[in-house]
């Protein structure tokens, strides 16, 4: 099924809405919000799958579906960590500047906690305060899971994912080295993220899912121009359930916690860095990656990051082309 909150308020209103997504239900009869049903996802969710079946043979009462009027799926969340599944991504930015990838990082996930307490909507702004902060866009993939316990194993993790979405990891690259210098992570330099427009059950995407990963190109266009085609299912060192156990293992993860898979990031077919869409290869789910590519390859980076009225739009569709979770389109706001 596929789900989101439209929206009112600090948590929007949850909706049922059609495969196509051009119609919706309001479910505030099953669950007033988003979280209100992953609190209570397993006596909740059979409720839902009814009124999604009801849904697409249009045996409801549905109102026109219209994405700008969507907030993220959850608008704000208790948990919102995210992951590096795609160590292609860590080892372009770790070779730019001469540093090798630490063995640890292909069998012990990266991982950081985020701020969850104000995402921003699929349609809104990017504010940017200063250009200088280097503001980029992160193509991924996430996931929102019910109750986790700590400990939780990777194959028993994979049974708590309940939902799927896309997102837009918005990362001041600017700021990132000065705060990683102190030795104490992010903050500053990890401002609101936004998700898809809706949130589906993996059923929905049929034999596109496997091993918990989606294997479907992510399609990341940057000022109108495809810029990223990078499959999400491919070079993935780490799938989101392995993401979901290392998150719990050394806590109870809540129901609506979200975890990332991180920048979705594919080799090239020599096995060496990927080629820009226009030339042929896979592209970039991020403006980092191909800085660090012109840095390998000139010395420098040639490719500026984001500045206010550039535009970023990412989405994710199905073998008949169409959009499984809507689009997140923005442009950045200067503030």
């Amino acid at each position: 099924m596929k789900l989101a909150s439209l929206k009112s308020g600090r948590d929007g209103v949850l909706v049922v809405v059609s495969s196509d997504l051009t119609r919706y239900c309001a479910a505030g009869n099953i669950a007033p919000t988003m979280q209100a049903a992953l609190d209570n996802w397993a006596q909740v969710a059979p409720r839902l799958q009814a009124l999604y079946i009801d849904v697409e043979h249009q045996a409801v009462p549905c109102g026109r579906f219209h994405e700008r009027e969507a907030a993220s799926p959850l608008p704000r969340a208790y948990q919102w960590a995210d992951g590096s599944a795609y160590i292609n991504h860590v080892e372009l930015v770790r070779k730019a500047r001469g540093a090798e990838v630490p063995d640890s990082f292909y069998h012990d996930p990266l991982i950081y906690q985020g701020g969850s307490d104000d995402f921003l909507s699929p349609r809104d702004p990017i504010p940017l305060g200063n250009p200088a902060w280097g503001c980029d866009m992160e193509g991924e993939i996430a996931c929102i899971t019910d109750d986790v316990a700590m400990g939780t194993s990777p194959a028993d993790a994979a049974s708590h994912i309940k939902l799927l979405m896309l997102a837009n990891d918005v990362s001041l690259r600017g700021l990132i080295p000065g705060e990683l210098a102190k030795g104490f992570g992010f903050f500053q330099s990890k401002p609101a993220s936004s998700f898809s427009p809706v949130a589906i059950t993996p059923d929905e995407l049929g034999d596109a899912w496997q091993d918990s990963l989606i294997h479907l190109p992510l399609m990341v266009d940057y000022n109108g121009a495809p810029f990223g085609r990078a499959n999400a299912g491919q070079d993935a060192t780490f799938n989101l359930a392995q993401l979901v156990s290392h998150a719990a293992k050394t806590r109870n993860l809540g129901a609506g916690a979200i975890i990332g898979s991180g920048t979705v990031s594919n080799k090239g077919e020599d096995g060496g860095a990927g080629k820009p869409v226009s030339q042929g290869g896979r592209g970039y789910s991020c403006i980092a990656e191909i800085r660090m590519i012109e840095t390998i390859a000139g010395g420098s980076a040639q490719t500026p990051f984001m500045k206010a009225g550039d535009t970023v739009a990412i989405d994710m569709h199905d073998a008949n082309g169409h959009s499984i979770f809507g689009r997140i389109e923005q442009q950045v706001s200067a503030v």
